[in-house]
């Protein structure tokens, strides 16, 4: 069955570490960690999480690192030095996630217009998942308003340029802020989808946690099962998209029965 899970990003700007165990206590068995300072890769904060993970019995499918801010300046700007040199700390993102058990890793990518051209982006962004699979990591790219992931036939083209390597993120609050179907998603990118991450909508606010809005999941779910969908469904929301943390957890309860009855 594929499993729900909950991100430790829900629970930002508490700490990492705080964000975990929060949610390790809920009795949640699978939790998505995204990392929010330098410190938090180093080997003695790995190793306290780990104990907390162990204690708790969970598991970690992915991690979103600190870096998303600087990915467009970092990794895909007109200064290619500045993408081999930063490699070493992905590499130490990788490393982590073997050490932890999470085998997808979290990309947003270049954001609107930027320096450097759709073949190059999808050269530097291939050289990033081969680096992955070099530690039997699945580099994923997320569709993020803003960026030029917003668009579903972006991330077609770089699907058709990369080929079967490529993997995405498919996060449907993105979607709506850029204006496409999440449906569209799933029509274009098909098994390339390896992740997703869910919440809900209302008339006020574009996120808001699972089954308190408009989001048809019964429908979304079926038509990732139609396509032969084995990831995870994480909910990740901001620390303004609820009012009471326990909205969380039953919207938790909700969506794991759901994927029980299908």
């Amino acid at each position: 069955m594929v499993k729900p899970g909950i991100s430790s990003a829900c629970y930002y700007p508490l700490t990492t570490e705080e964000s975990f165990l929060r949610i390790c206590k809920r009795d949640i068995k699978c939790i998505e960690l995204f990392l929010n300072s330098p410190s938090e890769i180093e080997s003695g904060y790995i190793k306290e999480l780990i104990k907390i993970k162990e204690h708790y019995g969970v598991t970690i499918p992915s991690l979103h690192p600190f870096m998303s801010f600087a990915e467009s300046f970092y990794l895909f700007s007109s200064y290619e030095r500045r993408f081999y040199d930063i490699l070493d700390l992905y590499k130490r993102f990788f490393e982590v996630m073997n050490e932890i058990g999470a085998k997808i890793f979290v990309i947003h990518g270049i954001k609107i217009p930027g320096s450097i051209s759709d073949a190059e982006y999808c050269d530097r962004f291939h050289k990033l998942i081969t680096l992955g699979k070099e530690y039997n990591i699945n580099v994923c790219h997320e569709n993020v308003v803003n960026h030029r992931s917003q668009s579903s036939s972006y991330l077609k083209m770089m699907k058709d340029t990369i080929g079967e390597d490529f993997g995405v993120v498919l996060d449907i609050k993105q979607a709506r802020r850029s204006n496409e179907e999440a449906d569209t998603f799933i029509d274009l990118l098909g098994s390339s989808i390896k992740h997703v991450h869910i919440s809900d909508y209302n008339d006020v606010s574009s996120c808001i946690p699972p089954l308190e809005g408009f989001f048809d999941f019964s429908h979304f779910f079926k038509k990732l099962k139609d396509i032969s969908y084995e990831g995870h469904y994480i909910i990740e929301l901001y620390d303004h998209s609820y009012n009471d943390e326990n909205q969380i957890y039953n919207s938790f309860n909700k969506i794991h029965q759901i994927l029980v009855d299908y």
